[in-house]
Order: C-alpha cells, then sequence, then structure tokens
C-alpha cells in the first residue's frame, strides 16, 4: 500500500507540475502609418501632405498625427539623427514655416491615436525652401533698357543665403552680369527672352503650358542652350546658371501676361548649391508630387 499510495502521489504533483500560465498582452495595436509622403517647397517653407489612410483604418481611435523634422545632408543623401517635433495636425496635411531658404530638411509623420499609441513611421522625404515672387514686370529692351534685364539671384556678401535685397533683380538691359534680357522683335513686337550672363543657359520646361508656378518642379538635367525664347503666357522657362567652376543654381519662371513693351512672369530660384528642386509639390490642388523620398535606413 505504501508503493500504491508513493506512485498516486508522483502522479498528484505530476500532474501540477505540468500545468502552465497563459500571459495575454491587451494593450492596444498602434494605428496603420502613414503610406506616403508629400512635400512642396516654398518661399521661406515646406508644404507637407499624405495618405489618410491612418484615420481611414480606425476613425474612431484616431487622435491625429505627428510631424517630425531633422536636417538632410543632400550631397549623400542622408537624413540627420537629431529629430524634432514640428507639431500635430488631425489634417493630413502640414505647413512648416520659418525655414531658411536654400537649406534642406528631412520629415517624417507618424499617427497618433487616443490610447496613446504612436504608429511607425511615414515615408521619409526630403525638400528644400527656395525664394519665388508673383507679377513681375519686365519691359522690352527697346521700351525701356533700364528695366529690361533681370537677375534671379546675386549673392552680394557671399554668404550662400537669399536676402530680400539680392533676389529678383529688375537691372539695366545693358548689364553682362544679368541672366536674361526681353527683346522685342521690330517684324512682329513679339517679345524673347534672352540669356546675357556667360554661365546662364535655358530650355522649356516643357511643350505645353503649365497651371502654375509651382508646377515647374525638378529642374531637368540636360538640354539647356544660350538661345534666346520666345515668351509666351502660360509657359514656363528653366534656367541653368553655372557661375565659376564650382557654382551651379537653378531658376524658373512662367509667363503670365506679354504685351507689346513689357512682360509679366513668376519666378523662383534655388540657393541651395547645385539642387535643382525648383517647387516640389503633393497632395495639394494646385501642385503636382515633389521632393524625393528618403531610404528607410536614412532615418
Amino acid at each position: 500500500m505504501r508503493v500504491l499510495r508513493y506512485g498516486m502521489l508522483a502522479l498528484i504533483f505530476g500532474v501540477a507540475g505540468c500545468e502552465t500560465t497563459q500571459i495575454v498582452d491587451n494593450s492596444p495595436l498602434p494605428l496603420e502609418a502613414p503610406d506616403s509622403l508629400f512635400s512642396v517647397s516654398l518661399n521661406g517653407a515646406i508644404a507637407l501632405s499624405w495618405t489618410d489612410n491612418a484615420y481611414r483604418s480606425d476613425p474612431n481611435r484616431f487622435a491625429g498625427y505627428r510631424v517630425y523634422s531633422t536636417s538632410y545632408d543632400l550631397n549623400h543623401g542622408y537624413c540627420g539623427t537629431t529629430w524634432s517635433v514640428e507639431g500635430t495636425t488631425v489634417a493630413a496635411e502640414f505647413l512648416v514655416g520659418a525655414v531658411q531658404n536654400g537649406v534642406p530638411h528631412c520629415y517624417g509623420v507618424t499617427a497618433l491615436s487616443v490610447d496613446g499609441t504612436e504608429s511607425d513611421w511615414s515615408p521619409l522625404r526630403q525638400d528644400t525652401p527656395r525664394p519665388d515672387a508673383r507679377n513681375v514686370l519686365v519691359s522690352a529692351y527697346q521700351a525701356d533698357s533700364l528695366r529690361s534685364g533681370f537677375r534671379f539671384w546675386d549673392d552680394v556678401n557671399g554668404d550662400g543665403r537669399g536676402q530680400a535685397g539680392e533676389l529678383g533683380l529688375i537691372q539695366n538691359g545693358n548689364r553682362t552680369d544679368i541672366d536674361f534680357w526681353i527683346y522685342r522683335d521690330p517684324a512682329d513686337s513679339t517679345l524673347w527672352i534672352v540669356p546675357e550672363f556667360s554661365g546662364t543657359s535655358m530650355r522649356l520646361y516643357s511643350a505645353s503650358p503649365v497651371g502654375d508656378l509651382t508646377d515647374i518642379d525638378i529642374a531637368p538635367v540636360g538640354g539647356y542652350s544660350r538661345n534666346m525664347f520666345q515668351a509666351v503666357p502660360g509657359y514656363g522657362y528653366v534656367f541653368q546658371i553655372v557661375d565659376g567652376t564650382t557654382t551651379l543654381h537653378y531658376a524658373a519662371l512662367r509667363v503670365t501676361h506679354v504685351g507689346r513693351d513689357y512682360l509679366i512672369f513668376d519666378w523662383s530660384v534655388q540657393t541651395d548649391l547645385g539642387n535643382p528642386e525648383l517647387l516640389r509639390a503633393g497632395g495639394v490642388p494646385t501642385a503636382v508630387e515633389t521632393g524625393s523620398v528618403v531610404g528607410t535606413g536614412a532615418k
């Protein structure tokens, strides 16, 4: 009997020793990360927009979006490692203001839920703000030679930053350091944009009109020439400006009006050395997608 009792006792302890405890994690799951991120470079600002899939996937848990920024190394294609919060928003768009023109930045967005969780990051995107101006009037040389020339940027103090007195300069058409001047054809009174500075060349942005200056995004790689181009309302023109052996900048204009004695145009210039971004946009009604996505490993 002792043997029997010992066997039963061992069986009881054996069964007890096989019991397991199952741990259930009831913490809420994060919302979906935004699928994509777009940008538009403005004068001293960057307009961001993204897909609203985090809200659409679970609107009852959705609380908003958080926008992050850091520096960006354009030469090597890497985002910085020190990120700052630009702000939060419930809309799938955000305007980053007070940004220095010509300085690239990297951006990312996360989704926030009402229970306090934060999603993974959206794809990272880099963009660079640049100066622009609207409705600039420049005369034909034959009508007013003193106001027939235009220079996008004259970095007078050599600091590499576009200041108000250095940008969008209407100048004497006889100068040789202006980017272009306006010529009136005596045969038919058409106006033509004539590259002047030896390092300035230009091309049509596209063979059809563009709806706005914001539609002129990345400067094309090639196709520039020293030829003059007829100024036609609605058309966009891109300039490649080489000053010396190492300084390369891009600029653009869109003609809005052509008269007999003058033309009116909108313009933009990228002050970041070698950066072809003139104005890239995405997710907004008046612009096309721009900037560029940064690899996930660059964060």
